[in-house]
């Protein structure tokens, strides 16, 4: 027998030798490779090639197929990560009154009224929210409401959507929102839930402005680029809506609510030490709407023998002209808000069912 076929002879030993030892390697790269340390498995790859137990062939073969694995275990068959910044976010609040005497005497309810409420606990918010983004330039938002008591609509007795939209925003010059949401119209309307100072809203906002709309949205910082330092000196958004309130995916006729709304911060700095800002608001809205639309939720202008609002609702076709103003003054824990609404209603129907009239109303907080 030759050198070299003594030589082989033990190479061949050797590896039989080695077998089951690169056996249980391989398991042990198995189950490294499960847990994820991919740097592990290529250390003990290598371990076995300086071994001789396998060719730097097989090595790059079996590192191939751990890299494999290690991508289609990182990916989930039902949520699939596609952008950078994926973010999930599961949120929500309660908010309850324990309500004696005179319940809702600031809405007109007095206690030997037609309209008196008895004493009572009342949920008065209750809801929970899915929200996050995705593919790097959307953003979305789910929320519903488990307490359905909220004067919007009194055949609700199930849980129901509030926001649910989904929003472009590459520009910050033009986010585009899609679904159900505030449509842009009151400074009020638009504050939530969570940072309001009362307890409730002021009537005439509950009266006068529209709620949640399912529809379109543009909406942005023009000078977001443009002027980086002063990019909240101007805010738009305007909408086009079905203008039939939320949870209702029909339109009563083929026109749109239209909403609009511009805010103006022409001071921001420091006054006395504290910091101070000054705000202004500029509301719009036009709408035709057919017959038997629930206009205001709350109650407009449609007095009870109590002093309470009814909700108000059309009985004949009309057209819709509205406008606001809002402005805030804050400096350090101290501000000052007031806001006007007017809405001017017109029958478009001859013979009208009603005439034609002016809903305005103000407060100052």
């Amino acid at each position: 027998m030759t050198i070299n076929e003594i030589m082989k002879t033990n190479q061949t030993t050797n590896r039989c030798k080695w077998m089951p030892l690169a056996a249980a390697g391989l398991m042990v790269l198995c189950a490294l490779a499960g847990a994820g340390s991919a740097r592990n498995s290529d250390a003990l790859v290598n371990a076995l090639v300086k071994k001789g137990i396998l060719t730097q062939n097989e090595a790059e073969d079996i590192q191939a197929e751990l890299g494999k694995e290690n991508t289609s275990s990182n990916t989930s068959p039902l949520v699939l990560p596609l952008g950078k910044e994926t973010n999930l976010k599961l949120g929500g609040f309660l908010q309850a009154n324990a309500e004696f005497g005179d319940v809702s005497s600031f809405e007109g309810r007095l206690a030997d009224g037609p309209n008196a409420l008895d004493n009572r606990f009342r949920l008065r918010r209750a809801r929970i929210s899915l929200s996050g983004d995705f593919l790097k330039q959307f953003d979305f938002k789910l929320e519903g409401d488990f307490e359905q008591g909220d004067g919007i609509n009194g055949n609700r007795t199930g849980f129901s959507g509030t926001d649910l939209y989904v929003n472009y925003r590459q520009y910050p010059e033009a986010n585009l929102r899609l679904g159900q949401f505030k449509a842009p119209y009151g400074l009020e309307q638009l504050t939530p839930d969570t940072t309001l100072f009362t307890a409730e809203r002021s009537l005439v906002t509950d009266a006068l402005t529209p709620e949640r709309q399912v529809g379109f949205q543009i909406w942005g910082k023009p000078l977001a680029n443009l002027w980086p330092d002063r990019k909240d000196f101007l805010t738009y958004s305007f909408g086009m809506f079905n203008g039939n309130g939320r949870n209702i995916s029909i339109n009563d006729g083929n026109n749109f609510m239209y909403a609009g709304r511009l805010e103006l911060t022409p001071y921001s700095d420091i006054l006395w030490n504290l910091p101070a800002q000054w705000r202004l608001g500029l509301d719009g809205l036009y709408s035709r709407d057919a017959a038997s639309v629930n206009l205001s939720p709350v109650g407009n202008l449609l007095l009870q023998p109590d002093g309470s609002l009814l909700p108000f609702t059309t009985h004949s076709p009309d057209e819709r002209r509205a406008w606001g103003v809002d402005q805030t003054f804050t400096i350090g824990p101290f501000g000052l808000t007031a806001e006007y609404l007017e809405e001017h209603y017109r029958p478009t129907s001859s013979p009208a069912n009603f005439n034609e009239f002016v809903a305005n109303g103000y407060y100052v907080q």
